[in-house]
């Protein structure tokens, strides 16, 4: 199951954000630390690849330090761009990313030139947490659940210095399998967008062989080694009393239990990917998704399958002032101010029906 989750409000705020950045100096987007390929948007980078850009790493007290350090040299490594990492602890966080962003745009600065920044990420990678602490105050409605944020907001970290908030945002089709999974692992992505018990097996698969000893640790097992997917999974859940009649587990209730214990770091200190693991699979999913469209085109071609044409606006008619009866300069027809369809007693034809959600639910 491939994991999707685009609704309306992040159309808009993909709006908003073109609209924006016409104006912004710096881009700061927040990542999430344990999985700083997969939370980082590639139809953010597309908006704003003209602008400086601070990757700022959050949760890393929840994340593998090592691996943390590798994400810091990559993306140090590229063009107009600067790392930090951030966590909840930190004393002054404001003070920090201040001083990445003035670093990228040293000529920016001082009442007349005030440093104008735009903070973007995934849902629920703690944004509003972290503006919150740095403007000393609850400015910003945080919550341990993805898509709370709906509205762009200012606020003044400094006298020269304007930041702009903005809903968290994922991009419509995310081709990259394993960035589906650990985003839902996360937590950003809506509970209704994918099967927990899947995503529980996903996250397992990739964490039992760097992090077995924190998996043993939590869940008190005697080996994770030689065990599948499923068998650990049920271990968890006879260990965390998740069983139904007859001694059978509960696999559902498992699966929650690994993910809450995961997203809380109850079960230590874990990072899904590295630079190098996420290169190969964005390279994979780049392959298959152009395999895709090929099919797709030669399917369309043999007439076998209907391509949907990108609509293009026209701008819409203007309406007279008024209706008056007389002939039309331009067409010399008539204009009659009665309603169409009631000289030949006909109703309005209905408007075009509403197209279906495009929300995934759970298989």
């Amino acid at each position: 199951m491939a994991v999707q989750w685009f609704p309306g409000h992040m159309h808009l705020t993909q709006k908003a954000i073109e609209e924006r950045i016409k104006n912004i100096d710096v881009v700061i987007e927040l990542l999430d630390a344990r999985l700083p390929g997969s939370s980082a948007n590639p139809m953010l980078a597309k908006l704003t690849a003209h602008k400086p850009t601070l990757k700022a790493l959050s949760k890393q007290d929840l994340a593998d330090p090592q691996r943390t350090a590798l994400w810091l040299d990559y993306y140090n490594s590229l063009p107009e761009t600067r790392a930090v990492a951030l966590d909840a602890g930190m004393a002054a966080p404001a003070k920090a990313l201040i001083a990445a962003c003035q670093v990228l745009a040293p000529t920016r600065g001082g009442m007349a030139k005030p440093l104008r920044v735009l903070i973007c990420g995934i849902p629920n990678v703690g944004k509003s947490t972290l503006i919150n602490t740095m403007v000393g105050r609850r400015v910003t409605k945080a919550a341990d659940e993805a898509g709370v944020t709906r509205m762009e907001q200012r606020i003044t970290l400094a006298s020269d210095f304007y930041l702009y908030d903005t809903p968290g945002m994922l991009w419509p089709r995310i081709i990259v399998a394993k960035s589906g999974y650990n985003l839902a692992a996360s937590g950003a992505v809506g509970r209704n967008a994918f099967d927990e018990e899947e995503v529980a097996l996903e996250l397992l698969d990739y964490i039992k062989a760097p992090y077995a000893a924190l998996l043993a640790a939590r869940y008190k097992l005697d080996a994770v080694a030689g065990l599948s997917d499923e068998q650990l999974l049920e271990e968890i859940g006879r260990k965390n009393g998740a069983l139904l009649s007859g001694g059978r587990v509960n696999t559902q209730k498992a699966a929650e239990v690994v993910l809450t214990d995961f997203r809380a770091g109850r079960i230590g200190r874990i990072t899904l990917e590295t630079p190098e693991e996420f290169a190969r699979w964005l390279a994979e999913g780049k392959k298959l998704d152009a395999e895709r469209q090929l099919r797709k085109e030669a399917l369309a071609s043999e007439g076998l399958i209907r391509v949907k044409k990108p609509s293009v606006k026209t701008p819409a008619a203007k309406s007279p002032a008024k209706t008056t009866g007389k002939p039309s300069v331009k067409s010399g027809v008539k204009t009659s101010a009665k309603t169409p369809g009631k000289a030949s007693g006909k109703a309005p034809a209905p408007g075009p029906a509403r197209k279906p959600s495009t929300f995934k639910v759970k298989r």
